[in-house]
């Protein structure tokens, strides 16, 4: 039986193999198209660590069924139960769904209904009004719903049943905006890695490891710093390098704004130990000490405006197949094995929807590494991108053999 319950994020699959890297596969399972339920209870996971997933939540039961009526008496039964919960004042009340086909309108209808018979039984009440049938994190947090006298009742569709629960936490947006457009240095045309996929790769390299034991994270393409801000700010040491010395500048300035502004951006505010960085040309750097993990965003390529001419395309794909290869065999002769990597690699997004992906995937295993494979998703879905982007980021998650 679940004890949490997990939001995924606009790619839910992303969000799928990143709860399996930190929890394990066993305690990971998805609910429908757009969540994942746990045995793990929501005190013993760290939130704010996950980049891919937008609300936590306590679970409270299921409802065999799945029309409205049914699930809004539910709701109704379970926003009860939780208000005895709270102290004196006015109760925050927000209701979301995932998966069904409820509307914005039914979802106030609904929450009128039950804000009255909270009222009935004594409570004070506002409702956060639904634009869409999931509130925001921006509303959550605006409306401190996941505080001491909030309540935001999720329902999740999964086939024939319904399961409810109830925030207990949700990603802080804030706090990313905060580290990210607070930076002193920013970079627009190499590209800005948000900071929430920078906290999935790096979860992705280093599964269930626990920062508290040490461990040096690599990212040869390091750029302004952002995948190395994200595992300092979980612990872990770092160690970066890139082909330019202007971004190896902008990283480390980065990195010491961030050693005096962390506090005010994050929880995590640990004790880093160990920082290096270096101008290095991936396909050739020697590394050291040898890192345990590596973790990063290779070269992306050229952006493009428009989608390009096949021959174009073959000689975009070809370079940077050709620069991202010699990489992996660079550095894997330095590596030993059990070593495991996640790294940003292009994807071409053609205006019809297919994806165009590196000739070196298929070659993984000659050069020395295994894909991993994860239990709910398919390696090949974890790309990353917008409606609008023509270069995709495929997370390649893969262990030195």
């Amino acid at each position: 039986m679940y004890k949490s319950v997990f939001i995924l994020g606009r790619q839910p699959a992303i969000g799928l193999a990143e709860l399996e890297s930190l929890l394990g596969g066993v305690h990971v399972e998805p609910i429908g198209e757009f969540a994942a339920g746990s045995d793990i209870a929501v005190e013993q996971i760290d939130f704010a660590r996950l980049g891919s997933s937008v609300k936590l939540g306590t679970f409270l039961g299921e409802v065999e069924a799945k029309d409205w009526r049914s699930v809004q008496g539910a709701l109704s039964d379970a926003a009860l139960a939780c208000a005895e919960d709270i102290a004196e004042g006015k109760v925050q009340l927000g209701l979301s769904t995932y998966g069904t086909r409820t509307q914005a309108r039914q979802l106030l209808g609904a929450g009128l209904e039950i804000k009255k018979r909270l009222r009935a039984h004594g409570y004070s009440v506002r409702l956060v009004p639904n634009q869409e049938p999931a509130l925001s994190s921006a509303q959550v947090l605006h409306n401190h719903l996941c505080g001491e006298r909030g309540i935001e009742l999720l329902a999740v569709q999964a086939g024939r049943q319904t399961i409810l629960a109830r925030s207990v936490a949700v990603q802080d947006i804030n706090a990313y905006a905060a580290r990210d457009q607070g930076r002193p240095k920013r970079d627009a045309f190499v590209g800005m890695l948000p900071p929430k996929l920078a906290q999935t790769i790096v979860n992705l390299a280093m599964a269930a490891a626990d920062p508290k034991l040490g461990g040096v994270v690599l990212d040869p393409f390091c750029g302004t710093g952002v995948v190395l801000q994200e595992a300092s700010l979980m612990g872990f040491d770092i160690y970066g390098s890139d082909l330019a010395p202007r971004m190896v500048d902008f990283a480390s300035e980065n990195l010491r704004w961030l050693e005096t502004h962390a506090g005010h951006v994050t929880s995590h505010n640990p004790e880093k130990t160990y920082f290096k960085l270096e101008v290095g040309d991936a396909t050739t750097h020697h590394w050291q000490p040898v890192p345990q993990f590596v973790a990063g965003e290779t070269y992306l390529g050229h952006p493009l405006g428009s989608w390009p001419v096949p021959e174009k395309l073959r000689t975009i794909i070809g370079t940077c197949n050709v620069i991202i290869e010699k990489f992996l065999r660079n550095i894997g002769a330095q590596l030993p094995a059990g070593t495991r990597l996640c790294l940003a690699v292009p994807a071409w997004h053609a205006p019809d929807g297919t994806l165009h992906h590196l000739p070196l995937l298929d070659q993984l295993a000659q050069m020395g590494y295994n894909r991993i494979s994860f239990e709910h998703v398919q390696a090949r879905d974890l790309v990353y991108f917008r409606p609008d982007q023509l270069v995709a980021r495929e997370l390649l998650v893969i262990i030195r053999k």
